[in-house]
């Protein structure tokens, strides 16, 4: 029987960057990832989306990503790089091997594949978030008749052409997505507040700088900009910025329910829509992790990135409890650094 040091579930820049730290030990590791090829949960999202930061600030760790054509890399630019990343390395890479569960048996991980079962001392779960997209509940959903949509499942704006199209969802997907459909559709934007856009001179890079800095506590509040510091603030690409120009970026507070052909807004008016568009985000995806039983309202509860029930499961690029920005591209290296030190300090207890 077969049994890997360290197993990483997840081919995306978080399960990528484990394996680059991997790579340097003498580890014995391997990646199961249920995509294809190289790409990771980037290979589902919608035809014409852009990075918010330059080819610089949108690199994995230790090879930087060639400079894009714009100023900001396009989808397929990025998993292009990523595809010349992955072989670069040379990675120790199974796919597609799609994870069903995760068991404990006799101090190891018994992980049940769809390619067979594999076995290792240590874990470390990347899916991220983009298999679990999240839609909230709303009076009478199940009552229009309308075509609805999450934006994971957005690709281009063919299907709503000439449609009248409700957008929900405040970042920067929201705002993307709004700027394309609102060409070749009428178009509404529901966020739960006002949407907070970034100056037209600053983008990801700056946001990500800032961010981290507040972070670390040493961003002086006296001379912080006007604008509010947070990940989720829409960068004005080209696209948002054009969506500007035709005034389309005007959003409105939720809805009050739906009813067969629309919607019903809190003074009872009714508005018809012919499909609704929900970027309304994710949430961590974990069903793999639960006969393990230590997945609580959603979450497991973790040091940075080690899970304090089970302390040879590592969790990476979920969100900021599983590390600061370690969803980001450029923000989950720091992570996946500390993740791998971790790992290589388990194992020599271990043997020693």
């Amino acid at each position: 029987m077969k049994v890997y040091d360290v197993i990483i579930i997840g081919g995306g820049q978080a399960g990528l960057s484990i394996a680059y730290f991997l790579r340097r030990s003498e580890l014995d590791y391997l990646l199961l990832d249920n995509q294809l090829e190289a790409g990771g949960s980037w290979l589902q999202t919608w035809d014409s989306l852009k990075l918010f930061s330059p080819s610089n600030y949108s690199s994995l760790s230790g090879w930087a990503m060639p400079k894009s054509k714009e100023e900001y890399p396009t989808k397929a630019e990025f998993v292009s790089y990523v595809s010349a990343y992955e072989k670069r390395y040379g990675f120790n890479i199974l796919r597609p091997t799609e994870v069903m569960q995760v068991e404990k048996k006799q101090g190891l991980f018994k992980i049940k594949t769809n390619t067979g079962i594999f076995y290792s001392k240590t874990l470390v779960s990347a899916t991220g978030t983009a298999r679990n997209p999240f839609v909230p509940e709303y009076s009478q959903n199940a009552a229009f008749i309308g075509a609805q949509i999450h934006s994971a499942n957005y690709r281009n704006a063919d299907d709503f052409k000439g449609k009248s199209v409700l957008i929900v969802g405040g970042g920067n997907s929201g705002a993307q997505i709004l700027a394309e459909v609102s060409k070749v559709a009428k178009t509404k934007w529901i966020t739960l507040k006002e949407p907070s856009f970034l100056p037209d001179d600053i983008d990801g890079r700056y946001l990500f700088d800032a961010a981290t800095q507040k972070f670390l506590g040493k961003l002086d509040d006296k001379k912080n900009v006007s604008h509010s510091i947070s990940l989720s603030n829409i960068v004005m690409i080209e696209s948002v910025k054009d969506a500007r120009t035709r005034n389309v970026l005007q959003a409105v507070r939720p809805f009050k329910e739906f009813y067969e052909n629309g919607v019903i807004w809190d003074d009872e008016t009714k508005e018809p829509f012919d499909a609704v568009i929900w970027c309304t985000g994710f949430r961590a995806n974990l069903k793999h992790l639960e006969p393990l039983g230590i997945v609580e309202n959603k979450k497991i509860a973790t040091k940075n990135t080690r899970s304090l029930k089970e302390p040879n499961l590592w969790l990476v690029g979920y969100g900021n409890w599983t590390g600061f920005a370690s969803a980001t591209i450029y923000g989950v290296g720091k992570t996946a650094r500390q993740t791998v030190k971790e790992i290589t300090e388990a194992l020599s207890k271990h043997i020693n």
